[in-house]
């Protein structure tokens, strides 16, 4: 479930610009407007933001952004607004002056943010439009049809729920994207009538599907289907099979979402992209081919699909984003594009059956948690692009016994390979600077590692528990030992210290009860808590009386 939150949450994090709140997402570059509980007066908000040493392209006005802000009176909003929720102005100052609604609109900037009362109830959408918000019609029980301009692309979700009167929307060859529950409750929608085979389809596109749907469901319908809402099959546990048709360019985000009896689909080569957690939870889906020209694969998209076997994954996908196929127990082979360049959070944690994986030479970011749990993985080598070995990135590869890191890599990362019980060896390259928190803890077969002059940092536990090394030298970068380093390395016999180290914290070499060794150096000036316990075979050293020595330190020993 961490992780889950995780690969939804997309790396956004909290920023703010000239006194107004945004969540950007670093992977895309763009920012959202959000929570702005006192905001004011009048505000600009502009294309772009600077955090940092990042520019963030502002796309959208997020939900209950400027809610209960009386006094805000105007709001200026840029070009690049993709998206607009309808409750971000909910009690707004805009929304309370009626002098900024007109014939039953409120309008900012050509964008349509709501409805009420007095709008005609047979409502034309006026050219020049550029975006409805989300939930505008929400609600509304006058208007009994809507007809949409051909200047937008999307319906965004809950736009017409709870219409109870609306009977009619024309929806132009434009529309490319229908919303989650944009017409739930509506008179449509609670219309038998408009339903057919357990299914709403309205101007060529499925909207919605309830539980008559066929076990085995092949599009029929005389007008060919272009289109498919987001969830537009959700929990439907009855599912056993569907055959897309070859008008439809995208599976929308969350299409399948749990369909648990889902075995089988068939997935023409006229699909270019495939929606966030489309199949998320279709825990007996074993066939879903994608096509060889895919474009785009969205986060957690075969997440929990634990018996889907394989995937050829198109050449034209450059990003695997997170979750992917987060717990594909069935895999055990992957082909990745040949010109992929990010592997995202988690895409493959979870895999516990996946044997092999080639990295393509243009990858240039690997995720927290890529390959966590995939307990199967033998061996692997990190291309030259990846400078860092993130978070976790192969924890609990219980097999990994070779793993190959490129030279220019600076940082191993906590606990990235935490549990990996097979790994026997490591060269570890002279570029790196850091050796993250339990980078290796659990190690149990690593004998041989070389620890180069450039670490500079080997922080809390960065060895705990790797009980075949036998002999450390630290290098001459490293001025503090951090506690438990090597704590519990219970074959350890010998260690070097350099002349530079300075401080040995609590507990380093707890428990290393075969350490019969260690080359003190006359530069120490504390040493911890703990920091030697239970080495029964070592020796009391002679220390300078300047050395400050923390409680219990060489309790244990000879």
């Amino acid at each position: 479930m961490t992780l889950l939150v995780a690969a939804l949450s997309v790396k956004a994090e909290n920023a703010q610009y000239q006194d107004i709140n945004y969540t950007v997402d670093d992977n895309h570059l763009t920012a959202e407007v959000t929570l702005n509980p006192k905001a004011s007066g009048e505000l600009l908000i502009p294309e772009t933001i600077v955090v940092g040493q990042h520019t963030y392209t502002v796309t959208a006005v997020g939900d209950k952004a400027f809610k209960g802000c009386k006094n805000l009176t105007t709001i200026v909003l840029p070009r690049t607004i993709e998206r607009v929720y309808r409750s971000a102005f909910d009690g707004t100052g805009i929304m309370l002056n009626k002098a900024n609604w007109a014939e039953g609109c409120l309008w900012i900037d050509s964008i349509l943010i709501a409805t009420d009362k007095t709008i005609k109830p047979r409502f034309v959408v006026p050219e020049g439009t550029r975006l409805i918000a989300a939930g505008a019609f929400q609600g509304n029980k006058t208007i009994v049809r809507v007809e949409l301009p051909t200047c937008i692309s999307r319906i965004d979700h809950e736009t017409f729920r709870d219409c109870k009167n609306l009977q009619k929307v024309v929806i132009p060859t434009s529309i490319t994207a229908i919303g989650e529950d944009a017409f739930t409750g509506s008179g449509i929608y609670n219309n038998e009538k408009k339903w057919k085979k357990g299914a709403l389809i309205i101007d060529d596109c499925l909207i919605a599907t309830n539980n008559d749907l066929p076990a085995k469901y092949i599009f029929k319908n005389k007008i060919p289907i272009r289109l498919i809402a987001e969830r537009a099959f959700a929990n439907r546990k009855n599912l056993k099979s569907v055959t897309i048709p070859a008008t439809v360019a995208a599976i929308p985000s969350a299409a399948f979402l749990n369909c648990e009896a889902l075995t089988d689909v068939i997935i023409p080569n006229t699909v270019k992209s495939v929606g966030n957690f489309a199949f998320y939870g279709c825990s007996l889906l074993k066939n879903a081919r994608l096509p060889q020209e895919l474009e785009q694969l969205g986060a957690g998209a075969f997440y929990g699909c634990v018996n889907l076997k394989e995937q050829v994954l198109s050449d034209k996908i450059e990003v695997l984003k997170p979750a992917t196929f987060y717990t594909c127990r069935g895999l055990r082979n992957i082909t990745l594009p040949a010109h992929l360049r990010r592997l995202d959070d988690g895409v493959f944690a979870g895999c516990s059956n996946l044997e092999a994986i080639e990295l393509p030479r243009t990858l240039v970011h690997l995720g927290d948690q890529a390959f966590a749990g995939c307990a199967a993985l033998r061996k692997v080598v990190i291309p030259s692009g990846i400078n860092s070995l993130p978070k976790r990135v192969f924890q609990g590869c219980t097999r990994l016994y070779r793993i190959d890191l490129p030279d220019g890599l600076y940082a191993i990362g906590d606990e990235a390979l935490d549990g990996c019980l097979a790994l026997e060896k490591i060269n570890i390259p002279l570029s790196t600077f850091r050796i993250g928190v339990r980078a290796f803890r659990n190690c149990l077969q690593l004998r041989g590692i070389v620890l180069v002059d450039h670490i500079h940092m080997i922080e809390q536990e960065a060895f705990i528990e790797c009980k075949m090394l036998e002999e450390v030298t630290l290098p001459a970068s490293v001025k503090r030992l951090q506690s438990g380093a090597f704590a519990h390395c219970i074959n350890l016999q010998k260690v070097v210290l350099n002349d530079s180290l300075r401080y040995i914290e609590d507990g380093a070499f707890s428990n290393c009860r075969s350490l019969r060794e260690v080359q003190w150096n006359d530069s120490l000036k504390s040493i911890g808590a703990e920091a030697f316990l239970d080495c029964k075979y070592l020796r009391t050293p002679v220390l300078a009386p300047a050395v400050s020595v923390g409680k219990n330190a060489f309790k244990g020993c000879r």
